[in-house]
């Protein structure tokens, strides 16, 4: 059952960045203990990343700073190490002429974190 665990831990993507004991697996896993994560919290889990445009200047998307805690919850219950990061906010009152011209730089964003 052990090795059956580990076999699965060794496919995650997210252990080719943090669960690689070299220069690079020290430095990301070095990154995240700054931020208080114990050295464990990376074996054996998916690193999933949660992407958020709130925003105090965007009042359409206000709601999304609690979505995301949510989010984050669900994430941690089922096993991950959720992860948020910001992408940018595009709000239509405030872009001129419309935010619509600014969607594929919202998704080139989220794409490239």
């Amino acid at each position: 059952m052990k090795e059956k665990k580990e076999r699965a831990a060794a496919a995650l993507r997210s252990q080719r960045s943090y669960g690689k004991h070299d220069r690079d697996g020290f430095i990301h896993r070095s990154w995240m203990k700054s931020e208080g994560l114990p050295d464990d919290i990376f074996e054996g889990r998916p690193v999933i990343g949660i992407c958020n445009t709130w925003s105090e200047l965007t009042p359409c998307n206000a709601h999304l700073r609690d979505v995301a805690e949510h989010v984050k919850r669900g994430v941690w219950e089922a096993g991950g190490l959720p992860l948020e990061f910001p992408v940018i906010s595009l709000g239509e009152t405030q872009m001129r002429p419309t935010a619509m011209l600014f969607r594929n730089l919202l998704a080139m964003d989220a794409e490239e974190s």
